[in-house]
């Protein structure tokens, strides 16, 4: 099961790093399982995945985003640990700090035939009391991001979120 001793949690804290995210104005969404979460999905996760534009314009203010929350980003090939922002142009780079880690990826990241981009485009935002923004994936976005990628902890949590949605 995917679930905090599976999944690096130490100490997690996304916050932090979602508010100097928001504040970059880069385009970025939460995906995976915290975006489940936020849609109502109770299995718990220790990691924060994230999909963003890839807007090279917007590298340099997301990679200080990211350095501000006191994260290393590496190559997904987990590479030696860097703050250099051209890793956040590559299809998935993963980042890692004492408070958060996950990967942050691309519309260029393969996803069994899911259109990344149209999932930014139709993102929600969700606000919490004090102000912080977290954009996310619609519901069946979700769902369909999930099923497409097939490992059997993305079909079980599919197989939720469509629970979820049908009794709504």
């Amino acid at each position: 099961m995917g679930t905090i001793a599976t999944d690096s949690a130490r100490g997690v804290d996304p916050f932090p790093l979602l508010a100097a995210l928001q504040a970059s104005g880069a385009h970025v969404i939460v995906i995976g399982q915290v975006a489940g979460i936020m849609h109502g999905f109770t299995e718990l996760t220790g990691d924060l995945d994230l999909l963003w534009d890839a807007d090279p314009r917007s590298a340099s203010v997301l990679g200080a985003a990211f350095a501000a929350a006191g994260c290393k980003l590496r190559a997904d090939d987990a590479s030696d640990a860097s703050t250099d922002p051209e890793l956040l142009l590559r299809p998935k780079a993963t980042f890692d700090s004492e408070r958060a880690c996950g990967d942050c990826c691309t519309p260029s990241l393969p996803w069994g035939g899911v259109d990344l981009r149209a999932v930014l485009a139709r993102s929600e935002t969700a606000t919490a009391p004090d102000g912080l923004e977290i954009r996310i994936p619609t519901l069946p976005d979700l769902i369909h991001m999930q099923r497409a990628l097939g490992r059997p902890k993305d079909l079980r949590r599919a197989a939720e979120l469509e629970r979820l949605r049908d009794t709504s």
